[in-house]
């Protein structure tokens, strides 16, 4: 008996096995859930690929979270109810990360915030009919409530994602969903490496994280992401489950 029986989960934001989201597919799918994955685009093949690596392949189905069709598609192309969505997906132009905060243009900035953070809310709104009672939206974070080096335009991007979390929470408890955050330490991921010195940030872990930190494992935040989406946390919502080694809990 896994914790997710029964279940039928979405995960997007698959692209490659070093992704949390990938971790967090192949350990609902340990625990016993449907996982379908979405993807959109040149990024689709990519995703099919990655797909036939998790235990049991999965359907992939097609959603661009900016696209007003996709996401009027998607109760449709779900197939059938949901259990839990987990939002994997960010993006910021180059200009708006490495240290160009000042110099970044609108139009940048909006793009960032469009993708990373009020997608959050479209693909919710969308799946909502088709959302079972007790359902779970996991996101994922890079804990925004303090500026890091370098993070820039998607630092504030991920701060408008976590205030979205929790408005949310808010208006879809009534139908008693949950909607959690889980802001896990740097990680190798494409995400990661696409951040011009994100390498600053990675060197701070290793000295401070009480627990220690390894940069290239993706299970524990997977573990963390598949325990919100369970029937484990029936009361817990608008929450952000830090999953860093302890690193936010220490002082400089």
């Amino acid at each position: 008996m896994g914790i997710l029986d029964g279940k039928r989960i979405l995960v997007t934001g698959v692209l490659t096995e070093a992704s949390i989201a990938f971790a967090a597919a192949r350990i609902a799918q340990e625990q016993g859930a449907e996982v379908i994955l979405s993807s959109f685009g040149r990024q689709m093949k990519i995703t099919q690929v990655i797909a036939e690596r998790l235990p049991q392949t999965p359907q992939v189905i097609e959603l661009d979270a900016t696209n007003e069709e996709d996401l009027a598609a998607l109760p449709e192309r779900l197939g059938g109810n949901i259990d839990g969505i987990v939002h994997a997906i960010a993006f910021a132009p180059k200009d708006a990360l490495g240290g160009v905060f000042l110099d970044t243009p609108w139009d940048s900035v909006s793009a960032a915030i469009h993708v990373s953070a009020y997608s959050l809310k479209a693909i919710a709104v969308a799946a909502k009919p088709v959302l079972n009672k007790g359902a779970g939206i996991v996101g994922l974070t890079f804990d925004a409530t303090i500026s890091w080096p370098v993070y820039d335009w998607m630092g504030v991007a991920k701060a408008a994602f976590e205030s979205t979390a929790r408005y949310l929470a808010k208006y879809v408890g009534e139908d008693g969903v949950r909607v959690n955050l889980v802001s896990a330490g740097p990680l190798k991921t494409t995400a990661a490496t696409s951040i011009p010195g994100f390498e600053t940030l990675e060197d701070m872990w290793g000295d401070r994280a009480p627990l220690g930190w390894d940069q290239k494992d993706t299970t524990p935040a997977g573990k963390a992401i598949v325990a919100l989406l369970s029937d484990w946390f029936p009361a817990t919502t608008g929450e952000m489950i830090h999953v860093d080694g302890g690193f936010h809990s220490t002082g400089a």
